[in-house]
């Protein structure tokens, strides 16, 4: 397995390192990076959990009302300048929130943040992946998604001591200072992206080639049909639920009587159980398709939640982080893939668009939702039990989307 993935990223190291890099470089716009820096902002602007919940939710929602046109630029806009901008947007992004002076300035941020970070940097990289990669996209989405992995598995943890040491607002300044440098390194990587471009666009004017027998939908067509919708719960389920468990590692620490630190300090476990899957689906991807793949997904979720449920003791934190790893190993992998297996690789810009913003307003949904379930009272291990619930019901009509025919093909 490992060997089939020497092979394919020597055959085009720099565009793999290319996919690879962006999703490392949109780790300052995730929730599991913005979620440490919610003690300091909360306590600046008094705000209990719930209201940081909403002001979290406002600014990820405008994102994903907005990238249903940003995302559509990636199939009209150079991959050069669609990335240049992205990146410079999160810059400044990134300078916004480390200036942030009221809540509404914070609502701002936020947007910001998620649009950029969370939504068109990650969109990019994963989008340039399954479509310039018909062959091996399981492989090539895999290899880039593991730079998710790498920023979950450091970057939290450096920004609780870059915090301690310079404050939270430095730290978001430097985060800046460091993605502007990033910018040339990228553009280095995209060298001869033209000719990869004008190879992709002439292998879909000849159906005979690989990867372009298939029709693609447009967004419209796939909108008109019912699996899209049968798929929803599960496209909503693992941003709404690992969002807001990112977002609140303090709540989860207070439940079970666990350090912050502890619950940060071990998400290196999820990024560990999430790089191993990512590799293995990658390969089952491309040997028995997404489709094959990718439905049980949410089922190791479901476990991790329950597990946590079970008692204080602080080493449950490692069987639930590697279970929610797991997921999302599958997640990062099988669904990007599946997307260009069900629809086609030529509107797929505009179809991911759409699917990313599906996953922006879950992740705007779970902190708000949980946060206010605490500020009710609600037991935290009660909030897991009815999260896990979710996990199993998306599952099932999940399975039977992929059972339902498509309107052009299948």
């Amino acid at each position: 397995m490992l060997i089939d993935y020497w092979h394919f990223a020597r055959t085009n190291p720099r565009f793999l390192s290319f996919g690879f890099l962006l999703a490392f470089l949109s780790s300052p716009g995730q929730t599991y990076f913005i979620g440490v820096f919610g003690p300091e902002i909360q306590a600046l602007f008094d705000l209990d959990n719930g209201a940081w919940g909403r002001i979290y939710m406002t600014g990820t929602l405008l994102s994903a009302v907005v990238i249903t046109w940003t995302g559509t630029l990636i199939d009209r806009m150079d991959l050069r300048l669609f990335t240049t901008l992205s990146l410079l947007g999160l810059v400044f992004a990134c300078f916004a929130i480390g200036s942030v002076s009221s809540p509404v300035m914070l609502v701002f941020a936020i947007f910001m943040l998620r649009q950029f970070g969370q939504g068109l940097i990650s969109h990019a990289s994963i989008t340039s992946m399954a479509r310039y990669h018909a062959a091996d996209r399981g492989k090539a989405i895999a290899l880039a998604a593991i730079g998710f992995s790498l920023g979950e598995a450091i970057l939290p943890l450096l920004a609780v001591f870059s915090i301690q040491a310079w404050g939270w607002r430095e730290t978001y300044f430097g985060t800046a200072g460091f993605l502007s440098l990033s910018i040339l390194v990228v553009l280095w990587l995209l060298k001869g992206h033209k000719l990869r471009h004008a190879r992709m666009l002439e292998s879909l004017r000849h159906p005979t080639a690989q990867g372009a027998a298939q029709e693609s939908y447009t967004r419209r067509q796939m909108l008109g049909e019912p699996r899209f919708y049968l798929m929803l719960p599960a496209m909503i389920a693992p941003s709404m639920i690992m969002t807001a468990m990112f977002f609140f590692p303090a709540e989860i620490a207070k439940a079970k009587g666990w350090s912050n630190l502890w619950v940060t300090g071990n998400y290196w476990a999820y990024s560990i159980a999430t790089v191993l899957t990512i590799i293995l689906s990658g390969v089952l991807v491309d040997r028995f398709s997404a489709r094959r793949v990718v439905p049980p997904f949410l089922l190791p979720l479901a476990a991790g939640l329950i597990v946590l449920t079970l008692s204080d003791d602080r080493f449950l934190v490692w069987p639930y982080m590697l279970l929610m790893g797991v997921s999302s190993g599958i997640y990062f992998t099988g669904l990007s893939a599946l997307w260009a297996e069900l629809y086609g690789p030529k509107y797929l810009g505009a179809i991911k668009s759409l699917t990313n913003a599906v996953m922006v307003f879950s992740s705007a949904l779970g902190p708000a939702l949980v946060g206010s379930l605490l500020t009710r009272g609600m037991p935290f291990e009660q909030i897991c039990f009815l999260l896990a619930g979710g996990c199993l019901f998306a599952t099932v009509m999940f399975f039977y989307a992929l059972r339902t025919p498509g309107s052009l093909r299948d």
